[in-house]
C-alpha cells in the first residue's frame, strides 16, 4: 500500500501557468507539488521564438520553460513529470490525486493548469498523415521540410508567425485561411504579407489529405463557391487554435460549452480550494504572458485560501 504524500498545494500541469504558480507558492513557503502528464513546459516548449516576453529580448520556448523549472525547484517546489493521473478527488476539504502507478498525493488546495492541445481540422486523411506530412509544431518538424513546398493552415498570430519561421526551411509557404482577413497583430500580418516566400489562399480550408506513404496533396475547398481544387504539397502545418485538456474534469469542475474551466476574478472554480489558470480556463487571449499572469493570481489566491483555512482551524 503506497503512503499518501502530503502537500499544502498541488498544481496539476507544468506549462507556464503551472510553473509560475509553483514559483510563487514555493517562494511563499507553501509546500508545493507540480504534477505534469507530459514534458515540463507545455505548449511553450513548441514555440520557436518568444520575442514579446517583457524584459527578455528573444528566447526559445524550451529555454524559457527550463528557466522557470529551475526557479520553481530553487524555491523548494517538487516536480513530477511524465505521469498519468488515475483519479482526482478534489471536492472535499482534503484534495487527493492518485496516479496510475499507485502513487497518491493530498493537499488542502489545488491549482488546475492542464493547458490545451492543437485543434485539428477533423477531415479525411488527417489522422493517417499526422507525422507523415502533417504537423502542428514548426519548431519540432520545420527542418524536415528543407527545400520543400508547404502549406500553413490558420490566420491567427501563431499561424502567421510560424509561417515566417518556416521560410527558413521551405522554398514556398502557402497560407490557407477560412476568412478574407487575419485575426493577428498588425506586425505579424505585415511580416507575412511582405515575405517573398509566402503566398495566400483566402476564404478557403483543407477538405482532405491524400498520398501513399506520405502526404502528397490536399483538396482546397473555397468556402464561398464550394469549389474544390487539388493542391500538391510536401507538408501541411496546422495552427487553428487549441482545445482545453479538460476531458477528465467534466464531472469535477464547471466547464463552459467549449470545455474550458469557468473561474472568477480570483481564478477560483466552483469548488472551494480549487483554482485554475492558463489555456484551460474560459478566456479570450492565450499567450505565455497571460498564462504567467494567471498562474500568479491563482497562486496568490490559493495562498490566501490556505492562510484563511489555517486561521480557522487554530
Amino acid at each position: 500500500m503506497n503512503e499518501t504524500k502530503q502537500y499544502d498545494a498541488i498544481v496539476v500541469g507544468g506549462g507556464p501557468a503551472g510553473l509560475t504558480a509553483g514559483i510563487y507558492l514555493s517562494r511563499a513557503r507553501v509546500k508545493t507539488l507540480i504534477l505534469n502528464e507530459g514534458t515540463i513546459g507545455g505548449q511553450m516548449i513548441l514555440t520557436h521564438e518568444i520575442a514579446n516576453y517583457p524584459g527578455v529580448e528573444s528566447i526559445n520556448g524550451f529555454q524559457l520553460a527550463n528557466i522557470m523549472k529551475k526557479q520553481a525547484k530553487s524555491f523548494g517546489c517538487d516536480l513530477v513529470s511524465n505521469i498519468n493521473i488515475a483519479s482526482m478527488d478534489i471536492e472535499g476539504d482534503t484534495k487527493t490525486i492518485t496516479l496510475t502507478d499507485g502513487q497518491t498525493f493530498s493537499s488542502d488546495a489545488v491549482i488546475l493548469t492542464p493547458g490545451g492541445r492543437p485543434r485539428t481540422l477533423g477531415v479525411p486523411g488527417e489522422a493517417k498523415f499526422k507525422g507523415r506530412g502533417i504537423s502542428y509544431c514548426a519548431t519540432c518538424d520545420g527542418d524536415f521540410f528543407t527545400d520543400k513546398e508547404i502549406v500553413v493552415v490558420g490566420g491567427g498570430n501563431s499561424a502567421l508567425e510560424e509561417a515566417v519561421s518556416l521560410t527558413k526551411y521551405a522554398t514556398k509557404v502557402t497560407i490557407v485561411h477560412q476568412f478574407d482577413h487575419f485575426q493577428a497583430f498588425e506586425h505579424a500580418i505585415e511580416e507575412a504579407k511582405n515575405h517573398p516566400k509566402i503566398h495566400f489562399i483566402m476564404e478557403s480550408t483543407i477538405a482532405a489529405f491524400y498520398g501513399e506513404e506520405n502526404l502528397e496533396r490536399v483538396d482546397v475547398l473555397n468556402l464561398k463557391t464550394n469549389a474544390i481544387t487539388p493542391f500538391k504539397t510536401d507538408g501541411v502545418f496546422i495552427f487553428i487554435g487549441y482545445v482545453a485538456n479538460t476531458e477528465s474534469l467534466k464531472d469535477v469542475v464547471t466547464l463552459n460549452e467549449w470545455g474550458e474551466i469557468v473561474v472568477n476574478s480570483d481564478l477560483e472554480t466552483n469548488l472551494p480550494g480549487v483554482f485554475a489558470a492558463g489555456d484551460c480556463i474560459a478566456k479570450r487571449y492565450r499567450q505565455v504572458t497571460t498564462s504567467v499572469g494567471e498562474g500568479t493570481v491563482a497562486a496568490l489566491a490559493a495562498s490566501n485560501y490556505l492562510h484563511r483555512k489555517k486561521q480557522t482551524n487554530k
